[in-house]
């Protein structure tokens, strides 16, 4: 589909006199997966929380057509609710609080629900995070830092879950990542934000293959040798 779900254009953030977004474009389409890269302080969750009505832009456009929700950087529990309390608190704007929904996605989470979250590991958090994002019943889905602090073995498990709701309900995913090679396996495009400026854009297979960009987030040299 060409209908944009997410278009921001030419968008400037500054906090004071520090600019922390300058000039950034980027496009999102329904049901499609783009990742948003760079290193730590390039401007990604500013990004996010603009998008999300957190901060105000300076100057430039955001659009957001539908629903959206955020799964936040660090994943941001309520230490001492339960895992249901957790995600019932992701739909507190609709009648329809059950549960049910999420722990057929994410069935591992179907035994911890009356466990407190603050007690759980960081993948289940994690897991807590996306299902509480998933109970508004989104069509656009963010998610800040999904990897970060997590082991090889849970990302992948999270990375097949979101493969699956892309897959089945046609949510379109921005994944903002720090860990480059996952963003580029997942998603079919990406943008590079470096500084708070968009230094590119393509297909994932593009980016993949470009030599600053491997030279920068994938450790080591591009396949051709330059």
């Amino acid at each position: 589909m060409n209908v944009q779900v997410i278009d921001v254009a030419d968008l400037t953030v500054r906090y004071g006199a520090a600019v922390a977004l300058d000039g950034v474009t980027l496009a999102v389409r329904a049901g499609e997966m783009v990742a948003l890269i760079g290193p730590n302080g390039a401007g990604k969750s500013t990004l996010v929380n603009t998008l999300s009505g957190i901060l105000r832009p300076t100057a430039g456009r955001v659009t957001v057509t539908g629903r959206l929700a955020h799964v936040p950087e660090g994943r941001q529990m309520f230490g001492t609710l339960s895992v249901d309390d957790n995600l019932r608190l992701g739909a507190w704007r609709r009648r329809d609080r059950s549960t049910a929904r999420i722990y057929a996605i994410l069935s591992d989470l179907a035994p911890l629900r009356k466990h407190r979250a603050g007690l759980l590991s960081g993948g289940q958090q994690q897991m807590v995070a996306l299902g509480r994002a998933l109970m508004s019943r989104p069509q656009v889905l963010i998610i800040d830092e999904m990897s970060l602090g997590l082991a090889p073995l849970v990302v992948a498990g999270l990375a097949t879950h979101l493969r699956a709701l892309n897959a089945e309900e046609g949510m379109a995913v921005l994944l903002i990542e720090q860990n480059a090679r996952l963003a580029l396996e997942l998603c079919t495009r990406a943008y590079v934000l470096e500084a708070g400026r968009m230094v590119a854009h393509g297909s994932a297979a593009e980016l993949a293959s470009s030599p600053a960009v491997v030279a920068a987030y994938l450790g080591g040299a591009a396949e051709d040798g330059t």
